[in-house]
């Protein structure tokens, strides 16, 4: 066992062992796309009618455009803090410990939301095939089990299931699109979702508001920066890749979801039944054994999205244990696997604690707690992406004349306009994603990634005052002098 320190020591993580689609998988699984397509889409065309799958189209565009800036900036972040690290950079040290600390508890929200959702699916799914009835809380602890050794084992190991378990959930919404083509849908194939009139109206903003949440998480590629084979390469390539998969492919299958049903009965359907949407076109065009392949792979989906989540959280711990800014033992690096083994444990010991409290207390797995943390863990990245953009702008603005770059600045400012009017548009509309208008709830799930950003700002703070010697260091481990010691292999 070893513990790297800022000066960039040899034994670090698993050095050049992830290439572009390795981090796409971990990005893309970690927004689930079987699971939002048949969980969220159907309330998608509730919200906001036939036009959804431009929504999502919408959504996609604007990341795009976020993903140039932050590209840009990849070349100038040598470190693994993400968030962290590109706040840093362009608005500093204290903006950007609070939002690391934004961070850290939003992703970790966003692993608790799929626990509830896995456990609910998969005892329904478990007492559906085999007859067997345990409650949701023991199939999470099943789940938390099978992450907790995937994340304590190399970085190539958890590529390589998500890989495999991505692939299967993808290829399951393909043959329902294939079924639906071939059989020219309902009413015949057409572009009408993407018309004008049913693109450009009033509820197009609670379409956005739903879409939005179904890409968060893609700029986990910049966390993976010191596994990643030649960084300045594979994070923008895995960052565009993830960006323009997501967006094609989710609005893609919202439309074919829109053909299977027809344009005119389409919201009709899913008003009548959200969750059973999918699933019920599924029997219609492929068959009764696609539909059971589909309801399992829903299980297998949370898996994945847990295990790319969980890797996320830890190379944040890393990341944070390098600086001394949470207890240094997290950033210790296991000398076999080379993974963040001690990040790893204690991420596992957090989330079974959170998943039986949440048992403990009563709460409904999904209705309660996978809408409540979802939805604040989507406002907390939003924030953060949104504070990013900021960065971005100032960064290229400021810059000495190596790193001045306007087109980058121009990127930076336009999604800092376009994430505020994404993060407006999800705050406007929370009751959508908490599933209630209990003002207590929506109240934290707005306010909370707030006070979570005003306490990482009263910490730096703290340790400016306290441990001079620690905050001079913030931000400033370089991974890329480890790097350049290391054979680079070619992608």
């Amino acid at each position: 066992m070893t513990t790297p320190h800022q000066s960039g020591q040899p034994s670090a993580l698993d050095r050049a062992s992830l290439h572009s689609r390795d981090i796409v998988f971990f990005v893309v699984a970690a927004a689930a796309p079987l699971t939002v397509m048949v969980a969220v889409a159907p309330i998608a065309l509730l919200v906001g009618g036939v036009g959804a799958p431009a929504g999502y189209l919408a959504a996609g565009l604007i990341n795009m455009v976020f993903a140039i800036g932050f590209t840009k900036m990849a070349k100038h972040v040598h470190n693994n803090g993400a968030f962290y690290s590109y706040i840093r950079k362009g608005l500093g040290k204290v903006a950007g410990l609070g939002s690391a600390m934004v961070a850290v508890v939003c992703y970790s929200l966003l692993q608790l939301s799929i626990y509830g959702l896995f456990g609910a699916v998969t005892e329904a799914t478990v007492k559906d095939f085999l007859g067997i009835d345990l409650p949701w809380w023991l199939w999470g602890l099943v789940a938390a089990a099978i992450v907790a050794v995937l994340g304590y084992r190399s970085v190539r190991i958890g590529a390589k299931v998500l890989g495999v378990l991505l692939v299967l959930e993808v290829l399951v919404l393909v043959v329902l699109a294939v079924g639906v083509i071939a059989k020219g849908g309902a009413t015949g194939l057409t572009l009408e979702p993407f018309y004008p009139e049913n693109v450009f109206t009033g509820s197009m903003g609670a379409v956005l508001a739903v879409s939005f949440a179904a890409f968060i998480g893609f700029e986990a590629t910049a966390l993976f920066r010191n596994e990643a084979v030649r960084p300045d390469r594979t994070v923008p390539r895995a960052t565009y890749t993830a960006v323009i998969f997501l967006a094609i492919f989710y609005s893609f299958i919202v439309w074919v979801a829109v053909m299977a049903f027809g344009t005119g009965k389409a919201v009709e359907t899913a008003a009548e039944d959200p969750a059973e949407y999918f699933f019920t076109a599924m029997d219609i065009y492929v068959g009764s054994a696609a539909t059971d392949a589909m309801r399992i792979l829903i299980v297998s989906s949370g898996l994945a999205a847990l295990l790319a989540l969980h890797n996320a959280i830890t190379r944040y711990g890393y990341a944070l244990g390098r600086e001394r800014i949470v207890p240094e033992r997290l950033s210790s690096v296991h000398s076999k696997h080379l993974s963040p083994h001690v990040a790893s444990v204690t991420q596992t010991v957090i989330a079974v604690v959170a998943v039986l409290c949440f048992a403990i207390s009563g709460v409904e797995p999904i209705l309660q707690m996978t809408a409540w943390t979802a939805s604040t863990g989507t406002v907390g990245i939003l924030a953060l992406q949104w504070l990013t953009s900021l960065s971005i702008a100032v960064f290229f603005l400021k810059g000495r004349d190596a790193v001045r770059d306007r087109g980058a600045a121009a990127a930076g400012i336009a999604a800092f306009v376009l994430f505020g009017l994404a993060l407006y548009l999800v705050i406007s509309k929370i009751e959508i994603a908490t599933l209630t208008d209990n003002p207590v709830v929506n109240t934290i799930a707005i306010g909370g990634p707030f006070l979570v950003f005003v306490f990482g700002v009263l910490l730096a703070l703290w340790i400016r005052n306290r441990r001079p010697e620690v905050y001079e260091g913030l931000g400033s481990t370089d991974v890329d002098s480890e790097l350049a010691a290391a054979p680079q292999p070619v992608e």
